[in-house]
């Protein structure tokens, strides 16, 4: 290799990093550039009780965000053909569907727990072997599978709401510690556990070796199917615990789960930008989370429709998949 290809090559590099940097720190002042605009124009937007109030509203969402991080660094960040769990709304819908109908029932609480949460996994375990035995794209295996959830929802729920209460959701919703609301909790514990099991463990090395570099992880002996599998499976665990928060939140289970797709979706990609490399993170995600659920604060507190939040959400989604995209094409010339 001479000098000036040398020097190209090395110009490229520095290119990309300045890039990540820059579409970082960009993505943290915006965050800060939002916060400060709702600050100033929405009242009651920085009190303590409205804080709490959106890491409340948010653990739903994030817990879901979480659950599809997990996928998507097992996977790969290729929208196509990576990493990806288009069922997770739909599973949350019959997670909830079905402790609501088995706690009206009058079914142990724990055991109704115990099946919610199995139900998740085996929703998550669907997934996984679609993808591994029937080598189907995950956008399409998760699309069907999203359409078998949400039949099997609209069955067991009748297309109705089913209200339900029990000492364990009123402790969700309306309870607290350290002055904290329970639900916050749920999110912060559940983004606290899976960055240890993620971030900083053997686990979570291989998990994104699997998901960048599957041949070479393959090579050095990595069982991959076993952990794109078990990604599939912790998503449909995140899919159950965010069902049991909705069910306290809503008191009872609700139609339209689906609808919470897009606000998934999004929060895990923007989570990407908050990451030192540019890659799905689990920090990154509660930081996108919390983002979201702010941005839909500040917009009610404003009296803005929720039309605008969406739209929103899906520029967002395409401004971080183009940028990602383009640094990663960069980096590869």
């Amino acid at each position: 290799m001479d000098r000036a290809t040398k020097r190209a090559a090395g110009t490229r590099q520095w290119s990309r990093r300045f890039g990540i940097m820059l579409l970082r720190r960009g993505s943290l002042g915006m965050f800060f550039l939002i916060m400060l605009g709702f600050t100033l124009s929405a009242p009651n937007f920085l009190t303590l009780s409205n804080i709490a109030n959106v890491f409340s509203q948010t653990a739903i969402l994030g817990v879901l965000a979480l659950g599809l991080t997990c996928v998507i660094i097992a996977g790969g960040s290729s929208v196509l053909a990576g990493g990806l769990d288009l069922s997770l709304a739909a599973n949350l819908g019959l997670c909830a569907a079905l402790f609501s109908r088995l706690n009206n029932a009058a079914v142990a609480l724990d055991i109704s727990v115990l099946l919610t949460l199995g139900c998740g996994l085996a929703a998550g375990l669907l997934n996984g072997l679609a993808v591994l035995l029937l080598r189907l794209p995950p956008l399409l295996a998760t699309l069907a599978s999203m359409n078998v959830l949400a039949g099997l929802e609209l069955v067991l729920s009748e297309n109705t709401v089913i209200a339900t209460a029990s000492p364990l959701l009123e402790w969700l919703s309306e309870g607290f510690y350290l002055a904290v609301p329970v639900l916050s909790w749920v999110l912060l514990l559940s983004a606290a556990v899976l960055t240890l099991l993620v971030q900083y463990s053997a686990y979570g090395l291989r998990l994104y070796a699997v998901g960048e570099h599957p041949q070479a992880a393959e090579a050095a002996g990595i069982r991959v199917p076993f952990y794109v599998l078990s990604s599939y499976l912790l998503a449909g665990l995140c899919a159950a615990l965010a069902a049991l928060c909705s069910v306290a939140f809503f008191s009872g289970s609700t139609t339209g789960s689906s609808e919470m797709l897009l606000s998934v979706v999004a929060t895990a990609f923007l989570g990407v930008v908050f990451s030192r490399r540019l890659v799905a993170s689990i920090p990154g995600t509660l930081l996108a989370s919390l983002l979201i659920g702010f941005l839909g604060n500040g917009f009610q507190l404003l009296n803005l429709s929720s039309f605008w939040l969406n739209g929103v959400q899906g520029l967002l989604i395409l401004l971080v998949v183009a940028a990602s995209s383009a640094l990663t094409r960069g980096g590869a010339r």
